[in-house]
């Protein structure tokens, strides 16, 4: 099912119906500032392991998860003065914090060296969408598992992974591009893969 959405103005009843979804162990596609994300509720393991399944993703390669704002991120990550002055700089905004990760993150979500990856998009669909659960949802881009190709548009999405989706959040055209990745630990910036955010201010 595709439900459109006012990208600028997510309509409230709509949001409700989506966080819905999610609450009852679904799996939405959504837009970011950057992709169409998959993602489903953060606590949620077997609706977790759905997505490694539908990505082909070794559980050794933990996803992003989307927090609502910085408030929200210091509850999952530890976040240091220096990364919270950073971060602060630029978000919302096409950007992936590497984080270590706080006790409230979910084993399945961490990486060997107990990281995580977090997103604060610039989109209010998303951000309205996590501020309505009232905690994250993980994010990883809609991307053909055959090929690996970027699906661009929730009709992209519908016709090669309908079959896997709970709803399609139609939220119009969204970038297409990656997030740039920056691992803040230890407070030494580095940056992992460069995208849409700028990196040269690290």
């Amino acid at each position: 099912m595709i439900l459109e959405i006012n990208p600028n103005h997510p309509e409230p009843r709509k949001i409700k119906k989506i966080v819905d979804v999610l609450r009852s162990g679904g799996i939405i596609v959504y837009p970011t500032d950057t992709f169409y994300g998959i993602g489903c509720d953060l606590f949620n393991k077997s609706a977790i392991e759905k997505i490694y399944k539908l990505k082909r993703r070794s559980p050794t390669q933990p996803f992003s998860f989307i927090c609502s704002d910085l408030k929200n991120i210091s509850e999952y990550a530890r976040v240091t003065n220096y990364a919270y002055k950073t971060m602060k700089r630029l978000l919302p905004g096409p950007y992936t914090f590497v984080l270590e990760g706080s006790r409230l993150v979910p084993k399945i979500m961490l990486t060997k060296r107990q990281t995580v990856g977090i997103r604060v998009p610039d989109h209010a669909v998303c951000l309205h969408i996590v501020g309505e659960l009232g905690h994250p949802v993980i994010s990883t881009s809609a991307t053909n598992p055959e090929t690996d190709e970027i699906l661009a548009t929730p009709h992209e999405v519908k016709s090669v992974l309908g079959h896997a989706i709970d709803l399609i959040v139609d939220g119009g055209a969204v970038s297409g591009q990656p997030s740039s990745v920056i691992s803040l630990i230890d407070d030494e910036p580095e940056v992992l893969r460069e995208g849409l955010g700028d990196v040269n201010v690290f």
